[in-house]
């Protein structure tokens, strides 16, 4: 998703830059003009990295709150879910199921193990950058 808001921000600029190209002023003025646009495009796309840093860092704080729960069900439910997802992978990949994994299955395996694995890596940077 990142990469795509990523392209989205700079595609949104690219109409300014053609425009600033085709002005008729002075190169220097053009210069000036496409600085000022680069500066607000580098400004949205800090934001927006900002924000996803601290998405993950929430992200990695429910993991570690659920991990650390006093509740059994609650801290283990993510990775019982994974591996759960992880042995219908398999026996699927072997053929043992009697109908194969349907596509909305593979697409809840694509979601569930990006997060959790953007969840954990999330927490480990957390822990990192707090030490």
């Amino acid at each position: 998703m990142s990469a795509a808001v990523l392209t989205l921000i700079g595609s949104l600029f690219k109409p300014a830059a053609d425009l600033i190209d085709n002005l008729h002023t002075s190169d220097e003025e053009k210069l000036i003009a496409k600085q000022a646009m680069f500066d607000s495009q580098s400004d949205i796309t800090f934001k927006f990295l900002d924000y996803e840093a601290r998405m993950m860092e929430m992200r990695g704080n429910i993991i570690t709150a659920e991990a650390n729960s006093k509740h059994w069900l609650t801290a283990v439910w993510r990775p019982v879910t994974m591996l759960t997802f992880l042995g219908l992978v398999v026996i699927d990949s072997l053929g043992w199921l009697a109908t194969p994994l349907r596509d909305e299955a593979w697409m809840l395996l694509q979601l569930g193990l990006g997060g959790y694995i953007a969840g954990r890596s999330g927490e480990k940077i957390t822990e990192l950058i707090k030490k």
